[in-house]
């Protein structure tokens, strides 16, 4: 399953760990210098979430943390039935 938004569609993202060696001069040494530059991905920040869909269906959907922030899920109502009473014998 991809990892992307089923409502806004962000995915992975690009990008790049910097690896630096040296003292900041800052902090009194000569300055930093990059050693190394390894890539990387950015994954969004999915979350299973039980929605009721605009055709009224409800279902779980993957959606992004900031998406439902925004209030784009709507989220379906709570199931309230109860167990059955045995007969009294």
């Amino acid at each position: 399953m991809a990892r992307r938004c089923e409502l806004t569609g962000k995915g992975p993202m690009k990008g790049s760990i910097i690896w630096r060696s040296g003292k900041p001069k800052k902090q009194g040494g000569i300055g930093t210098h990059v050693t190394a530059i390894t890539k990387r991905r950015f994954l969004p920040n999915l979350q299973r979430v039980k929605a009721q869909m605009p055709n009224g269906e409800v279902r779980y959907i993957r959606v992004c943390a900031s998406a439902l922030k925004k209030g784009l899920v709507v989220k379906a109502p709570k199931r309230n039935w109860k167990k059955e009473e045995a007969p009294k014998a």
